[in-house]
């Protein structure tokens, strides 16, 4: 008679293994042989494959899947989710993280996402949250968290070994990384009176997308961004279509990009875009793209173009801030000038920087990002990439400080605005390096648009005189004017053929007509 079976608790590790060989075609009854599990177990992990990915990806690569054996979730998942997309950003940027700090920023988060319930940002739940993420004691005492120089360097001759090997030119190398962008985060002391900051109605953002770029080591080819949200089809994208964005959209709950969404988004983008540029060029269909790790990805064997010449390559744990080449200076600049944008938008349109918020919507931040994205240059991704191609820096041009620029030219603007007059060029720059979780990034919330909604009256009259307004043979007012420019924006949405060039243009009528308003309502009173 055989003896009862011995119970065994596989890790994290053991369990992407398993997924990983399952994938490569190795049968139910080997794994449960050499695992020493039933058969069932092994089903019920292919079953929750998509989980395991997911938990696995936001947990540290060197210690948390390798130790950790259950999946319990946070009794707050949300806040959660935050904290460890925090984390994970001050480890990549080599910054400081304490036990004291990693509370109260806990504590911070859960007032800015306006959460419900008794939360005590106490010793035993910092000790649950380094458990739940693998999180090493050392992270929690103040350590630096640097990158693995020996690792980096490393990698780079293993890397330069490979491109001569395959023989592939900067034009066939690409890099894509992601990160998250607070949207309406937007600087306390230009846009707001400073006798108002202190009132309740302001708080950091927690409008939030995840923006990934993507770009060959040339800087000549930069694919559309991927920007991911949580709403599958936002408000403010009605009437829009979808596939007329100048980003691709995708939309998931995850802090981070996951499994099923980047391999989608390399199988039917990445790919067939990177063919047809590489085709133009009169160029080998073959490249590889550096992503990090740990990925929130597919393995390295599963993502691949269909005849196997356009690969993944992962970069080593903790390397991202040393030589990831978006994370030289890329992400960063596209966060400046999305920000810059906002500023030239509010100081565009004129407005109360109230009513500049309420009308701020993501499909606005979409166009923004989109056009910060364009306008950088190709010489700062050239220069991003200097640690991998040695060679590439000398043909990178000069080395401008397009931050030192962008501040420099905002402050001298916004000196010369209305309620804008103390901001200075250390308050701009403070801003751009903002990640919306300190006082230099804030926007008003909800409870300031009440005034507007006291209104039921005047509300009444302006219903009874739009009619009046579109007649066409009267005078035309800048409302109307606004309202159509409003419509004719969904309609170029619903449209497969139109120009972003063409939509961007009417977005610039939609600021200049809301300055017109802006100035006339000044007049009247």
């Amino acid at each position: 008679m055989l003896g009862k079976r011995k119970r065994v608790v596989l890790t994290i590790k053991d369990k992407l293994d398993i997924i990983k060989k399952l994938e490569e075609g190795i049968s139910f009854k080997k794994l449960s042989v050499v695992y020493g599990i039933g058969e069932s177990t092994v089903r019920d992990i292919k079953k929750n494959k998509e989980r395991i990915i997911n938990y696995a990806n936001s947990s540290d690569p060197t210690s948390g899947v390798s130790k950790r054996k259950s999946m319990k979730s946070s009794t707050y998942e949300e806040l959660d989710r935050v904290m460890i997309e925090w984390f994970n950003q001050q480890k990549t940027d080599g910054i400081p993280v304490s036990g004291t700090i990693c509370a109260k920023q806990a504590k911070f988060f859960f007032d800015a996402l306006g959460m419900e319930g008794d939360f005590n940002a106490s010793s035993g739940w910092l000790t649950r949250f380094k458990q739940r993420h693998g999180i090493p004691k050392a992270a929690g005492k103040g350590t630096k968290l640097k990158g693995d120089e020996t690792a980096a360097s490393e990698f780079c001759g293993n890397f330069q070994e490979f491109i001569e090997r395959e023989n592939l030119q900067p034009e066939q190398i690409y890099g894509a990384d992601q990160t998250g962008l607070f949207w309406k985060c937007l600087p306390s002391r230009t846009l707001a009176l400073e006798t108002e900051q202190n009132t309740s109605g302001y708080r950091s953002s927690r409008e939030r997308i995840i923006i990934m770029c993507c770009a060959n080591a040339t800087g000549l080819h930069k694919l559309n961004l991927c920007v991911v949200g949580k709403a599958k089809k936002p408000r403010a994208f009605k009437g829009a279509d979808l596939s007329n964005l100048p980003v691709t959209y995708f939309s998931q709950k995850s802090a981070w990009i996951e499994h099923s969404v980047f391999r989608q988004w390399f199988e039917k983008y990445f790919v067939p875009q990177v063919q047809k540029h590489l085709k133009s060029q009169g160029l080998l269909e073959k490249a590889v793209l550096l992503l990090d790790f740990p990925p929130a990805h597919p393995n390295e064997e599963l993502l691949s173009s269909d005849d196997g010449r356009i690969i993944v390559k992962y970069l080593p744990p903790n390397v991202t801030s040393l030589i990831q080449p978006m994370s030289q200076g890329v992400l960063a600049t596209v966060k400046r000038y999305y920000r810059a944008g906002l500023l030239q938008k509010y100081v565009g349109e004129g407005i109360d920087p109230k009513m500049f918020w309420k009308n701020l919507t993501v499909l606005d931040a979409i166009y923004e990002v989109s056009r910060a994205w364009n306008m950088v240059k190709s010489s700062t991704i050239t220069k991003a990439w200097k640690k991998l191609f040695p060679s590439n820096e000398e043909n990178s041009g000069m080395n401008i400080d397009e931050g030192a620029i962008l501040a420099a030219n905002l402050a001298t603007v916004l000196q010369n605005t209305e309620d804008c007059e103390h901001v200075d060029i250390e308050n701009i720059d403070q801003w751009f390096e903002s990640r919306s979780n300190d006082s230099s990034c804030q926007v008003l919330t909800d409870s300031e648009g009440a005034e507007d909604q006291a209104k039921p009256a005047e509300q009444k009259h302006s219903n009874k005189t739009r009619k009046a307004d579109l007649n066409p043979e009267k005078h035309i007012s800048h409302k109307a004017a606004l309202e159509w420019t409003e419509n004719l924006l969904d309609y170029l949405e619903q449209q497969d053929d139109m120009l972003l060039s063409d939509k961007l243009v009417l977005r610039r009528l939609r600021t200049i007509i809301r300055r017109k308003q802006k100035i006339q309502n000044n007049k009247n009173h």
